[in-house]
C-alpha cells in the first residue's frame, strides 16, 4: 500500500470568495471559520469571502486567511476518515501542516500567522527589499549567481526551491535586480519580478524571526501525532521544541519544496492531497514526480468528486 501525504498551500494561492462553499455545507468547517474571527477579534470572514482582493492580499491578512481556509476543507475532509502518513506545507502552509498533525491549535496557530505577517511586513522598509521567480536555472548555477550578485549589488539569496527549473530569490532590491539582469548567466529562461510586500526567506527577514520568536515561546505546542517535513530541513520532525526553532529559522531560510516532495516519495508516498485554496502544490508536485497522484481538495465539488 502507498502512503498518503497531506499538504497545505502558501501565499499566492488566495482567492476572494475561497472556502464560502465548504463554509455553508459543513457545520465543522463553519466552526472553523468562526473561530478565526473570535481569535482574532475581527471579521476575518468577511476578508476571504468579499475581499477586496488588495485588502485580502496584504500578508498580514493572506496567511491567517489562507490557514483558516485550508483547515475549513481539512475538517471536511476528516469527516471521509481520510487519514495521513505525512504533512508538509509550503510556507506559511507548515502552520496548517502542524495544526492537522495536532501540534498546534487552531485558534493559536491563526493568531501566530497573523503576527508573523505583520513582522514580515514591517521587517524591511517598503521598496528596500523584493522577490523574483526564476525559471529554467539549475539550482548550483543560481545559488552560485547569488553569491556573486550579493558580493557586488546587494544581499540576494535562493528563497523558495520550488520544483526543477523553478526557483524564487528573495534578498535587497538591488540584488535582486542584479538576478533579473543577469539570470540568463545561470541558465535562467526568465526571471520574473513578485508582487510581495517583502524579502520573505532571505537573511533580511531575521528581525521578524527574533519577534516571532518570542510569540512561537508563549504558544502552547505539542509534539506532533504524524511527521512533519519541514521546510527548512527538508525531514520530518515531530519534537515540539525543535518544530518552535525550525519555524523561527523558517522566515528567514529557504523553503525546500522541491527536497521535501522527493523525500516522501522516497518514503513511499504516492498520493498526495492538497488541501485549500488554488492548485499550485499540485502543478509543483507533478513537475517533480510525474508518477504520483496528486489530488487538489479546494471546493466542495472537488470534495464530493475525490477518489481517495
Amino acid at each position: 500500500m502507498g502512503k498518503t501525504a497531506f499538504v497545505f498551500p502558501g501565499q499566492g494561492a488566495q482567492a476572494v470568495g475561497m472556502g464560502q462553499d465548504i463554509y455553508e455545507a459543513f457545520p465543522a468547517s463553519r466552526a472553523i471559520i468562526d473561530a478565526a474571527d473570535e481569535a482574532l477579534g475581527f471579521k476575518l470572514s468577511d476578508i476571504i469571502f468579499q475581499g477586496p482582493e488588495d485588502v485580502l492580499k496584504q500578508t498580514v491578512n493572506t496567511q491567517p486567511a489562507l490557514l483558516t481556509v485550508s483547515m475549513a476543507y481539512m475538517e471536511a475532509l476528516r469527516e471521509s476518515g481520510l487519514t495521513a502518513d505525512y504533512v508538509a506545507g509550503h510556507s506559511l502552509g507548515e502552520y496548517s501542516a502542524l495544526v492537522a498533525a495536532g501540534s498546534l491549535s487552531f485558534q493559536d496557530a491563526v493568531r501566530t500567522v497573523r503576527s508573523r505577517g505583520e513582522f514580515m511586513e514591517q521587517a524591511v522598509p517598503s521598496g528596500q527589499g523584493a522577490m523574483a521567480a526564476v525559471l529554467g536555472a539549475e539550482r548550483e548555477a543560481l545559488a552560485a549567481l547569488c553569491a556573486s550578485a550579493s558580493a557586488d549589488a546587494g544581499a540576494v539569496e535562493l528563497a523558495n526551491v520550488n520544483c526543477p527549473g523553478q526557483i524564487v530569490v528573495s534578498g535587497t532590491a538591488a540584488g535582486v535586480q542584479a538576478i533579473v539582469e543577469r539570470g540568463k548567466e545561470a541558465g535562467a529562461k526568465r526571471v520574473i519580478p513578485l508582487e510581495v510586500s517583502g524579502p520573505f526567506h532571505s537573511s533580511l527577514m531575521k528581525p521578524a524571526a527574533d519577534r516571532l520568536k518570542d510569540v512561537l515561546a508563549a504558544v502552547n505546542m505539542q509534539d506532533a501525532s504524524i511527521p512533519v517535513i519541514a521546510n527548512v530541513t527538508a525531514k520530518p520532525v515531530t519534537e515540539s521544541g525543535e518544530i518552535r526553532k525550525l519555524l523561527e529559522e523558517q522566515v528567514y531560510s529557504p523553503v525546500l519544496w522541491e527536497d521535501s516532495v522527493r523525500y516522501l516519495v522516497e518514503q513511499g508516498v504516492d498520493t498526495f492531497v492538497e488541501i485549500g485554496s488554488g492548485t499550485v502544490l499540485a502543478g509543483l508536485i507533478k513537475k517533480i514526480d510525474k508518477s504520483v497522484k496528486v489530488v487538489s481538495i479546494n471546493s466542495l465539488e472537488a470534495l464530493k468528486a475525490a477518489t481517495l
